[in-house]
């Protein structure tokens, strides 16, 4: 009877090795690796109001400065 046991201790092992084994080899795995092409970034960019708003304060600071423009 005690090889009984003994055996199914044995078996119960093994189960659970090959569970651990398969368990670890369905695990996915991440790869980490350059880009081939290179890394564009287009910086398509208006810059219309910033150009406004420097125009409309260096057209006030003429008018300031010289108010006999008009």
């Amino acid at each position: 009877m005690v090889c009984l046991q003994r055996d199914s201790y044995y078996k119960r092992y093994l189960l659970l090795c090959a569970m651990a084994v398969a368990i670890q080899a369905c695990t996915p795995t991440v790869q980490v690796a350059a880009p081939k092409e290179p890394i564009t970034i287009n910086l398509n960019i208006k810059l219309d109001a910033d150009v406004r708003v420097r125009l409309e304060e260096k057209a006030k600071e003429d008018i300031n400065n010289n108010p006999n423009l008009f």
